[in-house]
């Protein structure tokens, strides 16, 4: 029952990747839960399944599920992360990815490691995000937290980027404690599927800082597709220019909400950690290979 697997990391959003193409794999929830715990598995934010897809000219099917067990459709540093797999494996100048939001392209982006995902076009309508109500202007809605004289956050932005998301703009994002306020946010009966809630703040011309409470996750280091929410809400509400840089914990995206086709384009780095084996029945692994970064350190002979 033992399992080789990648631990990968997007600005430091974490994964462990299977590659089920040829090998079929099929976790319960519980599995998933106990493989996802820092404390007694592997410890990630979201387990990613590469499967063989069904359509034609696509490269891999993406699944992905929480660290809770909860399976998604989107995961943006995820499909960097993917991308930069199959480009190596393949030798190919782009390819398509499958997720359950849609087809996703990868291209290289330039520098080493770095990945640009064509993430498609946000959804922004009520029914689309989805929302409980129906509201005319998603570039603000009527939801608040906390007294209704003077609320602790309020009227937020939300867009639907493959998953749902609700941004409070706010002056400082520290002035806020996300852990407790983010999981209100996350299941308030507006949003019936849950939402991942981003605090959003302005450092700069196009350079936003962002912290985000990641839906069945918690706080995260980096989350790709709040970071495009984030800048497509920017545009929506004429704070921002097309492109952007979105700073969040683990680091900078890029982001350009492409006028051409309406299309969000995500760039930024991707890292391999290790290659490891674990045993699916009693959740025991041990790492095979380094990663990246080990193998930078073992070139130079130093610290990496």
């Amino acid at each position: 029952m033992r399992r080789p697997f990648l631990k990968m990391n997007g600005l430091g959003n974490d994964f462990v990747v299977w590659d089920a193409r040829d090998t079929r794999l099929v976790l319960t929830p519980e599995i998933i839960a106990k493989l996802g715990s820092r404390d007694t598995g592997i410890g990630f934010d979201q387990m990613i399944t590469v499967e063989r897809s069904t359509v034609s000219g696509v490269d891999a099917f993406m699944r992905i599920h929480n660290c809770d067990g909860s399976q998604v459709d989107a995961c943006g540093n995820a499909t960097r992360c993917i991308g930069r797999l199959l480009l190596e494996e393949s030798g190919k100048d782009a390819v398509m990815i499958q997720t359950n939001a849609g087809l996703l392209g990868a291209t290289a982006a330039g520098a080493p490691r770095e990945i640009t995902v064509d993430m498609g076009k946000p959804r922004v309508n009520w029914d689309q995000i989805p929302l409980a109500e129906e509201f005319a202007d998603t570039r603000a809605i009527e939801l608040q937290i906390g007294p209704i004289d003077d609320p602790i956050l309020h009227t937020p932005a939300v867009v639907n980027m493959g998953n749902p998301h609700g941004i409070f703009w706010v002056k400082d994002i520290e002035a806020y404690d996300l852990s407790k306020v983010g999981p209100l946010l996350e299941h308030h009966p507006v949003f019936p599927e849950g939402a991942n809630i981003s605090l959003a703040q302005f450092i700069g011309k196009d350079e936003i800082r962002v912290k985000v409470w990641e839906r069945g996750v918690g706080l995260t280091q980096a989350c790709g597709t709040a970071a495009c929410a984030v800048a497509v809400a920017a545009v929506r509400d004429t704070r921002a220019g097309r492109k952007s840089k979105i700073h969040l914990p683990g680091g900078i995206l890029n982001i350009e909400w492409r006028e051409s086709d309406s299309h969000v384009m995500m760039s930024g780095p991707t890292e391999i950690e290790f290659e490891g084996e674990v045993d699916l029945e009693t959740i025991e692994w041990t790492k095979t290979a380094p990663g990246d970064n080990d193998q930078a350190q073992e070139a130079t002979g130093g610290a990496a």
